[in-house]
C-alpha cells in the first residue's frame, strides 16, 4: 500500500515546508506529520515519502527516524504510555510507577498488550521534574502519581 496525505494533511506539510530554509530541514517536522497520518507509526511507505518529497535518501530519513525515540518504527498500541525515568523522576518512584504497570499490562517496556490497547514505553525527561514521579499517555501529561491514580489511568485506557 502506497502512502499518501490527505488534502488537509498536504496543507500541512506545505506549510511545514515554507517555515524551513531548505527541504532537509523540515524532515522531523514532515515526519511527525506523516507518523501522525499513519497510525502513529513510521512505516517503510512514510520513509520513502518523505525522502521523495524531501528530496532525501531513504538512509537519511531512516536515521532520522531511529535516531529520535518519538518516532515509532513498528505500529503502537492505541495508546501510548511513557513513564518518566530521569533523576527527579526515579528519586520519587518512578521505578514502582513503571513495575506497577509493565506487572498491571502484562507487558515489559517497549511491548505493547496482546488487545493492541496500549504500548508502554520510558522516557529519559519529559521535563516535569517538579512533579515527579509522572507518566505522559499519548500527548497528556499525569504528575505527582500514586499507584492508585496509574491505576485509575490503567483501567481507563482499558476499557476504551
Amino acid at each position: 500500500m502506497t502512502f499518501a496525505l490527505s488534502a488537509e494533511q498536504e496543507s500541512k506539510f506545505q506549510e511545514i515546508l515554507a517555515r524551513y530554509p531548505n527541504k532537509m530541514a523540515a524532515c522531523i517536522p514532515a515526519l511527525h506529520l506523516c507518523q501522525e497520518a499513519n497510525e502513529n507509526w513510521v512505516s517503510e511507505e512514510v520513509i520513502a515519502f518523505v525522502a521523495s518529497r524531501l528530496e532525501l535518501s531513504t538512509a537519511h530519513v531512516t536515521g532520522v527516524a531511529t535516531f529520535y525515540h518519538l518516532f515509532n518504527r513498528e505500529k503502537p498500541g492505541k495508546h501510548q504510555v511513557w513513564v518518566c525515568h530521569t533523576l527527579s523522576c526515579a528519586l520519587r518512584g518512578a521505578d514502582t510507577v513503571l513495575k506497577h504497570c509493565e506487572k498491571r499490562l502484562g507487558i515489559h517496556v517497549g511491548e505493547t498488550t496482546k488487545d493492541g490497547k496500549i504500548t508502554l514505553r520510558t522516557a529519559e525527561c519529559l521535563a516535569s521534574c517538579g512533579s515527579a514521579p509522572m507518566m505522559q499517555v499519548d500527548k497528556v501529561y499525569h504528575e505527582n502519581l500514586t499507584l492508585a491514580d496509574v491505576d485509575r489511568i490503567l483501567d481507563g485506557l482499558q476499557k476504551d
